[in-house]
Parts: C-alpha cells; structure tokens; sequence
C-alpha cells in the first residue's frame, strides 16, 4: 500500500465518523431536553420522570441526529448561520414539538410547547457557536503545530 493510501480515509472510516458525530449529538441533545422536560416536572411538582417519555425522547434524538447529518447539511456544525442552517433548526425543532405533542411529554401544554421550541433553538445556536469555536481552535492549534515543525525541519535541513 502507497504512504498517500494511508492517509486517505476510508469509507469505512468516514461512515465511523459520521456516526461518532452523530451518537454524540444525540446524547448532548438528550441530556439538554430531559433537562428542560425534567425541569418541567419539578416546577409542576413532580418528582419522577417518565421511562417511556425518555425513551421516546432518545430514540428521537438518534433520528432526528440521522436527519440533521444525512438529510438537512449537518446544520449546527455549518461554517456559518444561513437560511438552509437556520430552516434545518427550524424543521427539527418542529419535529420535536410535533413529537412532544403526540407523545405528551410535555402534558399537551402548549405554553410549555412553545418555550421547549424556544430552548430547542436556543440550544442550537449554542452547539453551533461550541462547534464554530472548536474548529477555531483546532486551526489555530494546526497552525502551530505546522509552524514548529516546519521551523524544525528547516533546523535539521540548514544543519544537514
């Protein structure tokens, strides 16, 4: 095998990535939204939460972060907010209420609805600016390393 194969990703390892990405996001999103729906609870003065509404609410997170990867542009790891990343939000969120709704998580109260579609969103926006701010980072820390080794090499190259 050629040294440029190696450095190739696979497809293997591309589809690896996509669902470390993927099964990472719905844990995130699922642990913000039972927070909310755990809060809920409590302000209502109950105690306990639903088995059967956080499984619901997880199996949702999965497809809905298949959607957001396969489907809708992977949107809160995008470059930047345009249209098609702030309609993806959008459409999720919507499912998400739509789902709440029909599966009572949220006991049909449409208050409760609306400010959990706020939330949604607003936890959006802040995986998105956690992503953005991440690759940042990481550029930054690319730079320099590159920076030391090609100063390395021009070390050992002038000395050779």
């Amino acid at each position: 095998m050629k040294n440029s194969d190696k450095k190739k990703l696979s497809l293997w390892e591309l589809y690896l990535t996509k669902e470390i990405g993927i099964e990472f996001k719905a844990c995130l999103y699922f642990f913000a939204f039972l927070f909310f729906y755990c809060m809920y609870r409590v302000i209502g003065g109950v105690y306990d939460a639903s088995i059967l509404h956080m499984t619901e609410l997880i199996l949702t997170c999965y497809i809905i972060g298949y959607i957001q990867v396969y489907l809708l542009w992977n949107f809160d790891e995008a470059d930047a907010l345009r249209v098609k990343e702030v309609s993806g939000m959008v459409l999720c969120t919507a499912i998400y209420c739509v789902l709440s709704w029909l599966f009572n998580w949220l006991d049909r109260n449409i208050i409760a609805t609306v400010l959990f579609g706020a939330y949604i969103l607003f936890t959006y926006f802040c995986v998105f600016l956690v992503y953005k701010y991440k690759r940042e980072i990481d550029d930054k820390k690319l730079n320099e390393d590159l920076q030391f080794f090609q100063t390395e090499h021009k070390k050992v190259h002038d000395k050779g």
